[in-house]
This record gives C-alpha cells, sequence and structure tokens, in this order.
C-alpha cells in the first residue's frame, strides 16, 4: 500500500472522485485534479508498486555524489577544450555538445534522483491547499461551460492513514445563446464575415461554451488572413457577452471587430511579386545569380538544375493574387514534399508600399547512402536484418528521384511440415523505384497546376526477392506503376495501375509435397495451384486516412486503409493461353481489404486501441485460386494472438488431432491455413509501468473462411470434419477468441513486444468443448504451441 512510508499527522490520497451530473463530461473534469493518487497495479489493484520502486531508489541515492560527478565533467571537458586551437570550431563544438549532455543527464539526477526513482513514484500525501485549487478549476470549468450560477464542494473521508476525496458539483442550470450580432465597422471585411457567417460556431439555442468563443476567434483570424488580410490579429476580435438582458437564461453575444489604430478600416494586400532563390545560403564570389520568369514567378540561382514547370506546380502564390495564409502554408508544404530541399522559407516584404513574396529553398545533398540494421519479424519469431539504400535526386532535372534498395534478413518460422520446429527463414531483395513529382499521363497543363496542392506522384518499380526455407524456395521479380495523391496530410489515394509478378517455387522438400497433398486431402483444393510457376497481373486501389497521426499516444486518433485489387483483369480481354506454352499459371481474382484502428487516451498513463480487420478474396476464371500471397491468414503476433502464425480457421475445421502422446488430445497446428475471408477484431489496453516498460492486457477474436467447403478425405471417403465455408448464420459461432497480456519496452526508436496469448473460444472443436481458458498451461517451452497459451515476440504495436 505504501503507508509504512507515512511521517507522523500524513494521509496517503488513496482516491479522489467528482460527483457530477451525466451531461457534464467526466474526462475532461478528471483532467482538473492538481494532485494525482499513486498509479495501482493494472490500474486497479491497490498495490502501489512505483512507490515502492521509488523508495527502494532512494535508499541508494546520494544527491551530492552527482554533484561532484558534474563538477568532475565541467572540469574534464573544459581542460579538454581550453588545449585545442581556436581555429579547430568543429573539434570545439562537438566537445561542448557531448559536455552539455552530461551535464544535463546528471543535472536531471540531481533535481529528480537517480533513474530507478524517476521510475518510480513518490508517496501522494493529501495537500489540503491542492484540494482546494481543484475545487476552484472545477468551478472556473463548469462557468467556462456555461454554468454561471455552480457551486462545487469538497469532503475529505479518511480511514486510518488513508484519505478519500470527494468533489460534490453543482452547476445549476446552463445559459444559452440566444442572440448573435456583430459591430464590424469595416464595411468590406463585415461583408466577407457576413458570406461566411454559416461556419460560425457560435448558434443561437446552443449551450455557452468558452472555448467555441476562443475556436470561433481562431477561425476569424484564419478567415481574414486567408483574405488578404496579412496584418490582421486576433488582438482586433473581441466579445462582448451579457447574460443579465433576459431572466431565463439567456446569452447575448455582440462579436466586434475593431480597426487598426490611426485607420478606418483594415487593409488588404496584393501581391505584387513572386521571387524563388532556388539556393539560398549559397555566395560564389565573382558571380551573380541567373535570372528567369516562369508562370508569374521569377527564378534566380547559380546553375541551373531544376524544372521550373514542376516547382511552378507547387507554388500557389501568383503576382495580383490576394495574400493567403493557406497558399502560403500549401506553397511551403508542397515544396517540401518533392525530397529535393533542405529548407523551404516564406517571407513577405512589405517595404516601398510593394508586397512581395519571398521564397528561399535550399538544395539536399544529390546523392544519399543509408544503411539499417536491426531485428524485425512478419510471421513468427524475431530475426536480424540488414538494409541498404542509395538515392540520386533530380536525375533529369525534373527533379525525380531514382532509389536503388536492397534487404537480406531472416526470422524464425513455425515449420510449414512439422509442430515441433522453428526454423531460419531467409529472405532477400533488391528494388529500384524511379519517382516523379508528378502524374505521368497525357494531362492538360491546367490539370497538372489543379494537382500540385495535392503531391503528385509517379512511381515505377521494378524488384526481385526470394524467400528461401527449409521446405521450398519461392522467387518474385515484379514490374510495377503507381500514382499517388494526398490531401491535406490526412488522405492518401493511390492506383498501382500495373503490378506485373513471375512466381516460381523451387526446391521443393519431399516433406512439403507430402503437405500440399495433405492440404489437398484436407479439402484445400487450391493452394497447390498456387506453388506452380506463376505469372500474376493486378490494378489496385488504395486509399489511407490517418486523423491526428495514428501512433502518437497523447491524442485520440483513427487510421483507416481500404484496398481494392482486381487480379488478371487483362484477361478479360486477351486470351491467356500463350502461357501455357511457358507452363505458367494465371489467376483471375478480386481481392478486397479494410484495417480500421482507433487509440482513444484515457489518460496521460492509459490508452486503449481497437482494430477492425477484414478481407475478401474471390477468385474466378479457369484458376480456382488467387496467388498463395494473396490469401488470408488469422493467427500470430499481429493477428488473434493466441493461435500460432497462420494457424486459425479456416472456420470450425478441424486439425488432425496431435499423434504425440502427450498432447491428450489436443490439435496438431502443423498446417497454414490460407482462405478467402479474413474477419477479426481487438481491443487492447496500454498502461505505463515504469519507466520505458509498458503492460498491456488485450482481447482478439477472428477467424478465416472459405468460399467453397472444404472435404477431409480418408481412403477417398468424406469424413465430417468441421465446416470451413462462410455461412451467415454460422460465421460468428465460429469467431476464435483469445485474451492475454503483455510487456512493451518502449525504447522511443523501437519497441520490442512480448505478450502471452491464451486461447477462450476454440471454434474447431465440438459444440459444447470450445471454452477452452481452463485449460490454459502456462509453464512450457517457448515455441510449443500445442497448449491453449501462446508466447508472442513482436516488434512494435500490434496495432
Amino acid at each position: 500500500m505504501g503507508t509504512k512510508y507515512l511521517k507522523p499527522g500524513e494521509k496517503l490520497l488513496y482516491k479522489q472522485r467528482i460527483k457530477a451530473p451525466r451531461e457534464i463530461s467526466k474526462d475532461e473534469l478528471n483532467d482538473l485534479y492538481v494532485q494525482e493518487p499513486n498509479r495501482k497495479l493494472f490500474g486497479v489493484l491497490p498495490i502501489h508498486y512505483l512507490v515502492w520502486l521509488y523508495y527502494k531508489g532512494e535508499k541508494k541515492y546520494d544527491r551530492e555524489k552527482f554533484v561532484r560527478k558534474k563538477e568532475a565533467v565541467q572540469k574534464k571537458f573544459d581542460e579538454k577544450i581550453a588545449a585545442i586551437p581556436e581555429n579547430k570550431t568543429r573539434k570545439i563544438n562537438n566537445l561542448e555538445f557531448k559536455k552539455q549532455k552530461q551535464i544535463r543527464s546528471l543535472d536531471n539526477k540531481i533535481e529528480n534522483g537517480n533513474n530507478v526513482m524517476q521510475w518510480g513514484e513518490k508517496l501522494s500525501i493529501l495537500d489540503t491547499t491542492a484540494v482546494r485549487l481543484t475545487n476552484e478549476r472545477i468551478s472556473a470549468y463548469l462557468s467556462s461551460k456555461g454554468y454561471f450560477k455552480n457551486t462545487v464542494a469538497y469532503k475529505i473521508d479518511t480511514l486510518d492513514s488513508q484519505a478519500e476525496v470527494t468533489y460534490i458539483a453543482n452547476p445549476g442550470k446552463a445559459y444559452f445563446l440566444d442572440t448573435i450580432f456583430y459591430d464590424i465597422d469595416d464595411t468590406v471585411v463585415n461583408n466577407l464575415v457576413m458570406a461566411h457567417v454559416k461556419k460560425s460556431l457560435l448558434k443561437r439555442g446552443e449551450r455557452y461554451d468558452q472555448q467555441k468563443f476562443t475556436q470561433e476567434r481562431e477561425r476569424l483570424d484564419f478567415l481574414l488572413r486567408d483574405y488578404g488580410y496579412f496584418d490582421f490579429s486576433r488582438q482586433y476580435i473581441a466579445f462582448d457577452v451579457d447574460t443579465s438582458f433576459r431572466a431565463d437564461k439567456k446569452v447575448a453575444v455582440k462579436i466586434i471587430i475593431r480597426d487598426p489604430a490611426k485607420r478606418d478600416n483594415h487593409k488588404k494586400f496584393f501581391i505584387t511579386e513572386v521571387n524563388f532563390m532556388t539556393d539560398a545560403g549559397i555566395n560564389v564570389p565573382g558571380k551573380n545569380r541567373m535570372s528567369r520568369n516562369y508562370h508569374g514567378i521569377h527564378f534566380t540561382y547559380y546553375k541551373d538544375k531544376y524544372n521550373l514547370r514542376i516547382l511552378s506546380q507547387r507554388v500557389f502564390l501568383q503576382p495580383g493574387s490576394a495574400y493567403s495564409r493557406s497558399n502560403t502554408f500549401d506553397t511551403q508544404r508542397q515544396l517540401a514534399n518533392l525530397d529535393a530541399f533542405k529548407f523551404v522559407n516564406i517571407n513577405y516584404d512589405t517595404a516601398g508600399g510593394q508586397f512581395i513574396a519571398n521564397i528561399y529553398t535550399s538544395a539536399l545533398d544529390r546523392y544519399q547512402w543509408s544503411n539499417e540494421a536491426g531485428v524485425n519479424v512478419t510471421q513468427g519469431y524475431p530475426g536480424p536484418f540488414f538494409n541498404t539504400s542509395f538515392k540520386k535526386r533530380n536525375v533529369f532535372r525534373g527533379l525525380e528521384s531514382i532509389d536503388f534498395s536492397g534487404r537480406f534478413g531472416f526470422e524464425g518460422v513455425a515449420s510449414a511440415t512439422s509442430d515441433q520446429n522453428i526454423y531460419k527463414s531467409t529472405e532477400a531483395g533488391i528494388n529500384i523505384t524511379m519517382t516523379f513529382p508528378q502524374i505521368i499521363f497525357p494531362l492538360n497543363e491546367r490539370t497538372k497546376y489543379g494537382l500540385g496542392n495535392n503531391n503528385p506522384k509517379t512511381k515505377l518499380l521494378i524488384g526481385y526477392a526470394y524467400t528461401d526455407r527449409p521446405e521450398y524456395r519461392r522467387t518474385f521479380a515484379t514490374l510495377s506503376g503507381t500514382y499517388s495523391l494526398e490531401n491535406k496530410r490526412t488522405t492518401q489515394y493511390s492506383f498501382t495501375f500495373a503490378n506485373i509478378s513471375l512466381i516460381d517455387t523451387l526446391n521443393t522438400s519431399p516433406d512439403f509435397r507430402e503437405f500440399l497433398a495433405e492440404q489437398e486431402s484436407a479439402g484445400n483444393f487450391s493452394l497447390v495451384n498456387s506453388f506452380y510457376p506463376s505469372f500474376v497481373t493486378s490494378m489496385i486501389m488504395g486509399m489511407t486516412w490517418n486523423h491526428n497521426n495514428y501512433g502518437v499516444m497523447d491524442k485520440n486518433s483513427v487510421f483507416i486503409r481500404a484496398q481494392l485489387e482486381s487480379g488478371g483483369t487483362i484477361w478479360n480481354f486477351v486470351d491467356p493461353g500463350f502461357l501455357s506454352e511457358y507452363d505458367l499459371q494465371h489467376f483471375q481474382y478480386i481481392r478486397v481489404g479494410v484495417d480500421v484502428r482507433r487509440n482513444k487516451v484515457v489518460d496521460k498513463n492509459t490508452v486503449v486501441a481497437y482494430r477492425f480487420n477484414g478481407g475478401l478474396a474471390y477468385p474466378y476464371g479457369s484458376n480456382e485460386s488467387v496467388p498463395y500471397e494473396k490469401f488470408f491468414f488469422a493467427g500470430g503476433s499481429n493477428s488473434v494472438r493466441a493461435w500460432r502464425p497462420r494457424r486459425l480457421g479456416p472456420g470450425s475445421f478441424k486439425p488432425n488431432l496431435s499423434a504425440d502422446p502427450e498432447a491428450n488430445g489436443l490439435f496438431d497446428y502443423n498446417i497454414e491455413k490460407p482462405a478467402n475471408i479474413l474477419l477479426e477484431a481487438s481491443i487492447e489496453m496500454r498502461r505505463k509501468l515504469f519507466g520505458f516498460v509498458d503492460g498491456a492486457i488485450f482481447l482478439d477474436a477472428g477467424n478465416v473462411w472459405t468460399f467453397e467447403p472444404w472435404e477431409k478425405r480418408v481412403n477417398n471417403e468424406v469424413v465430417e470434419n468441421g465446416n470451413s465455408e462462410f455461412k451467415w448464420n454460422q460465421f460468428y459461432k465460429e469467431l476464435g477468441i483469445g485474451t492475454g497480456f503483455g510487456i512493451r519496452f518502449d525504447f522511443t526508436f523501437l519497441i520490442l513486444r512480448f505478450d502471452v496469448g491464451i486461447k477462450v473460444y476454440d471454434p474447431a472443436r465440438d459444440d459444447g468443448d470450445r471454452w477452452v481458458l481452463s485449460r490454459a498451461k502456462f509453464f512450457k517451452p517457448f515455441g510449443v504451441n500445442k497448449e491453449p497459451v501462446i508466447y508472442n515476440i513482436g516488434i512494435g504495436f500490434p496495432f
């Protein structure tokens, strides 16, 4: 409990709560506490583990030791710096940087204690001053939400050495906006504001909310700055609020836009000239910059190395046009999106009665080489990888770039032919990607300039990759072309107009050929077709929506990815018969996938994450299959974590029983389960435990299904073995359910994840025997996955 650390007369702030009517936001009220109780284990159990951690660290803390160490560090670096000649500024700066970095670390320990103390929490002792301040905050918050006559009281209940604080908020009746009118002397500004009055955030009949007034001030400020009022600022906007003109809790609001001092109107600014310096920060003695006008823009440079037409498509400032804050920011952002400049600065010169837009950019290095090594996991267990890439910018002076990238890595994966083995899967590949900052298509000039604000790109890729597993080696040769557009940094659209792959499977082992035959006898008749030499073509439409920068844990965010793929469309118009001369399979299919994720921030230490993932792959034509890479799978560290990777489903179809006598009737999960339909959902609560360690508890549900039923055959006779086919009246009974808990080590640059998945509901079992939570066994070697407990190691969050 932590009470043993209390001094006489002190009380542990064990709990606090706010009693308020349902219409008052509890989440916002909870942010008003001045003092917080110590965190509990999993947020519920009354075990203050961080308090124990803090005082454990305090026992070994010697503040004077860090003070002495700081003095020694300062002396050491000062002596080194003094010994270096003054002209060696780079070396001096490097030493000064290292010195300041070490001093900052020591200052932090002097002020806040050692690392263990900082990971923990000091005992939260009841502070009545903080209680009164919280009480005042709650009252002020209610007033800001229109409850001007609110009353807030508090009471402190004590039991032994613990204290519980309860705040009782009585908001009273809310005040509502009744009359809204404007007081704007400048007629032109008044007409502009009235033309956009429907977008006002202050509306008659709505409850008074101070936050809406702040947002309305920002809206009006942005509106005027977007229509030429360069020197307008929020200080000109005021609100006159009258709550006394009626007795029935009504509010009259006068919105005032004042004129500038010594002027009877606001000046509207029109751009007289646009200057673009492409090599700012460079000075070549004895040489003047060249200049050229293009599309109303005056370009200056020492060397003519950029396509001015492409640059001008990303500039939305034109002579004669009114100043626009949005156009200025969009120009800055779209020029930065070209991946050609270190910086993009835009300023305006108002001297001499002119209004000149000046754009300054400085080029990135034309050549860039990068290497990356790390740990990766895609299907099973982590393994090392090495990436290398070389980029050349502005290849043909049109701001194109070409990337050469190579990858080599391996990881542990579960055997496809045995339930016991984990072996090395090696992956390697090389890609060449050419990126153009425009849509390569015969579009008219007006359309190209219209697309400039959507970061248009065309990517052409040619690549080769192979996967080497003990059972087989699979090679891919790929050629693709993709158009992409972005909308306001939140939404991206892509269209892969050609995606052509030549796939071959070599060196298949006897065990793997037996595995394919076993799959076929178990009902999966189409899988074997995916391992013949294949020629695969497709077109892909994709959309990604990223609201509030999904993945950042300090605010609510949403991520949606949707994809529609049409495979083998060309064979609807061209006879694929010539492929048979080369013993190549072809595929025709439609594949749809949707991935929806949401992070909800509960408090500064807790996030709840949700995910829904679904897909459908429908084959048609003569080959009643899709390529192996286009099947859906369930199970694994990024799916339903209580099943091994790719081993859940399909439907309630039963795996073979294990031949191991110690398995006690459990299933043999040695066969991957490719299928055509995927449905899965997850919810996970993530909570900061201490330092860089986070904890999580989760619940996963999902499965995959086929269109055609699998039929298990023994001696050419069909044996009842469950259902693999998707059926509307049955699929919800076939969702595998798993729960579990995990630890995340958040190193900022890398998140290492360890999850324990526990089967709750196994649809492959007979009715009445599917609830298996009570059979969970934790103490089994890693990688032995016959029991309903699965250990997962992953990189990054699962979703």
